[in-house]
């Protein structure tokens, strides 16, 4: 795809009926040639994944937060120091095949390219968690419209003023997102994606955003402003970009990530993590 291709399709927003029938292959595909869109609806049935890359002095300190915070950090997998390559998607190369990468020195947003290959070396090991995006086709299946693919826009993400339990050198705020769901659905959206812990599973609140700190719905600090129709209410899940707050704290000489709504896309089914 070219350079215009790419923008061309990115200015296009992603839909429902845009989205059906692409393989997670073809999403790999379009993000590897430059395209840089949010990936929420995207292959749908396909499980998708956040993106953590650390030095291998700091892998274990990663591992040990997962570990002590499983709702926001669920762990799908831990490569090799120095392998860009995971059992998720055993053809794909994580330094190319996410549609945007954030990379961080000392804890500070440095740069969002489309390819991190020339930074890759043999010390980083990649950790692949649990993304909420995972949980969105089983939503539609069962009759609970997903406002932000309905408006092609990134998922709502905010900081809350909960904190996560620190491991080791690693600490910070717990990180949610948040799906306007109408009130009649709300208990139909928990038990859905309740069945679904290794993606974060049942919503951390529904309801009042001012009881995990947030001030205002229509700023997220992450992704997009998403709309409510009538009689929607805020339901919000524990989030995969909780790591990228932690490394904000506690600044890591290099990190890697993706950025916030950009997911990887992998060849496992949705239906692989459902109980």
């Amino acid at each position: 795809m070219t350079a215009t291709a790419a923008t061309t399709a990115a200015a296009t927003p992603a839909t429902p009926a845009t989205l059906a029938g692409r393989t997670p292959a073809d999403a790999r595909a379009r993000y590897r040639a430059g395209l840089a869109v949010p990936s929420s609806g995207e292959a749908p049935g396909f499980t998708q994944a956040n993106l953590v890359v650390v030095p291998q002095d700091w892998a274990f300190d990663m591992l040990l937060f997962g570990q002590r915070n499983p709702q926001p950090v669920p762990m799908l997998d831990v490569t090799d120091p120095g392998s860009f390559r995971t059992v998720l998607a055993p053809d794909a190369d994580l330094r190319s095949d996410l549609p945007r990468y954030r990379v961080w020195r000392d804890g500070e947003l440095t740069d969002e390219p489309t390819d991190v290959t020339d930074l890759w070396s043999d010390d980083l090991v990649a950790f692949l968690i649990g993304c909420s995006f995972s949980f969105e086709t089983a939503l539609l299946d069962a009759g609970v419209p997903v406002r932000n693919i309905e408006q092609g826009r990134n998922v709502s993400m905010y900081r809350t003023n909960r904190a996560c339990r620190p491991a080791g050198r690693l600490s910070g705020p717990l990180v949610v997102s948040m799906r306007p769901v109408p009130g009649e659905h709300v208990v139909t959206a928990v038990q859905v994606t309740g069945r679904m812990p290794q993606v974060h599973g049942a919503p951390v609140h529904v309801g009042a955003p001012s009881s995990l700190g947030i001030a205002d719905l229509g700023q997220p600090d992450f992704g997009d402003p998403v709309d409510f129709a009538d009689g929607d209410v805020p339901v919000f899940w524990a989030c995969g970009v909780t790591p990228q707050a932690a490394l904000m704290a506690s600044r890591p000489p290099f990190a890697i990530t993706h950025a916030p709504g950009h997911m990887f896309v992998t060849d496992v089914p949705d239906a692989a993590y459902r109980q």
